[in-house]
Order: structure tokens, then sequence, then C-alpha cells
């Protein structure tokens, strides 16, 4: 990616990249058979996903070799990886991220920015924006998933957090508390 220019819709920069993605897919020699994941840095999925996508017969019917940030299809995956967008140990890079370019308009009022409020939130496991998750009403959500239990598992929890769980303990189940900074 290219510098910004000031003033200019950070989202026409994501959009060239997201082009020249697409050309890269087509000009890499993708097989029939051969198993593409496209996602943002910061969606891991898990092995188990992985694996379940290899053992397929064949491609979904809605299977497009495009990389969009929406929803191409009507299959779910439940429990099929995870969406690591504020997994931050400090408190200041979520307030830095809420006032990045891509979540500065979710930010309504100022006191989504304070801290103790964040660290509210996050122990809640609540949307720092008091938005319904994208794409869903909370209704449809459930409605296609089922409730969600709330589970202090690590059975699902990425390998790496779990050999370095020290390290990332604030990551694992019952640890919420951000450091300060």
């Amino acid at each position: 990616m290219g510098q910004l220019v000031e003033g200019e819709n950070p989202f026409i920069e994501e959009a060239y990249q997201r082009v020249a993605v697409d050309h890269l897919i087509r000009v890499a020699g993708i097989e029939y058979d051969d198993v593409l994941i496209m996602s943002d840095v910061d969606e891991i999925p898990s092995a188990y996903t992985i694996n379940l996508l290899r053992w397929c017969d064949g491609p979904p019917p809605i299977g497009k070799t495009r990389y969009v940030h929406y929803r191409q299809s009507d299959y779910l995956l439940a429990d099929s990886g995870w969406h690591c967008s504020f997994c931050f140990r400090k408190i200041s890079d979520f307030v830095f991220k809420m006032k990045a370019y891509s979540h500065a308009s979710r930010v309504r009022f100022t006191h989504y920015l304070d801290p103790k409020r964040i660290q509210k939130v996050i122990c809640n496991s609540a949307n720092l924006f008091d938005m319904l998750p994208e794409e869903y009403t909370y209704r449809e959500l459930i409605g296609k998933m089922g409730p969600i239990p709330h589970l202090y598992s690590a059975l699902h929890v990425p390998w790496c957090l779990l050999n370095n769980a020290e390290k990332y303990k604030y990551l694992l189940p019952e640890n919420c508390i951000r450091e300060d900074g």
C-alpha cells in the first residue's frame, strides 16, 4: 500500500490493494482442488476448519475466487477460527485502533474512548462501539447459530496461545484485564 493522502478516503487505497490481490490470485496458477483462504491478517482459521475445507467434495455452489470484504455464501462454519481485531495487551492500543481510519466513524461519543469503559466492555465481551454484529441482527445471528453458551474452556484456543500461555494470558478465558498505557 502506498502513502495515504490527507483527506482521501482510506478505503480507496484498500480497494486498490484488493484489485492487486485479485490479479495475483488469477496468475498464481490455483488449481481446482487447492484450498485458498482469503482473510484479513487478524482473521485466523482453525486447523480443524482448514482440514474440513480440504476434505470437502468440491467447492460450495457459490465459489468465486475474488477477494471481497463481505459474505459471499450462506454457508456458516461455527467455531471455525478467531477474529482477533482487538487482541491487544494494552488499553492504549484499543484506543489507537478505535480512532484509526477504518473505525473512527464508529466512535460516536468521546466516552467510548474512556479506558475504564473499554476495560469493562472487554470483560463483558461486548462491542466497543455498541454496534450489532456486521450483516446480522441479533435475531438473525442467533437464528443461524443458536444460543451461544459462555464457556471457560481452552479447547479451541490456538496452540500458539496455549504454548505461550503466560505471555498471552490476557487472551485466555477468565483473563480479561488489560494493561494501562
